[in-house]
């Protein structure tokens, strides 16, 4: 019953991305990418590039560790995507932060 009630409730948000041209995917991409001078960026030490991390504060930290092949990013293959550290914002695919953790 509640899988009904939420498509129910998700048929006006549809028809309205539907009626100013926008798709579903449209509208998941639509989230700016987090500032390296966020607070959290700065907590966390992201940089949009991973070979600019700092290696003297992150001495684990390898040039082939990225967004792309970390098990928090959630945008594929994309520039940018998705990460629940960043809520509401994207990070880059070549981005890096201390909270890296390898996808299995």
């Amino acid at each position: 019953m509640s899988n009904r009630r939420q498509f129910l409730k998700s048929i006006p948000i549809v028809a309205a991305a539907g009626a100013v041209g926008m798709s579903i995917s449209d509208l998941a991409k639509a989230a700016p990418l987090v500032a390296e001078s966020d607070p959290q960026s700065k907590a966390l030490g992201y940089v949009a590039d991973t070979t600019k991390a700092d290696k003297a504060k992150y001495p684990k930290h390898t040039p082939d560790q990225h967004c792309g092949n970390c098990a928090l990013y959630q945008g594929g293959t994309a520039a940018q995507g998705g990460c629940p550290l960043f809520a509401g914002k994207d990070v880059a695919n070549k981005g890096w932060c201390s909270a890296w953790a390898k996808k299995a």
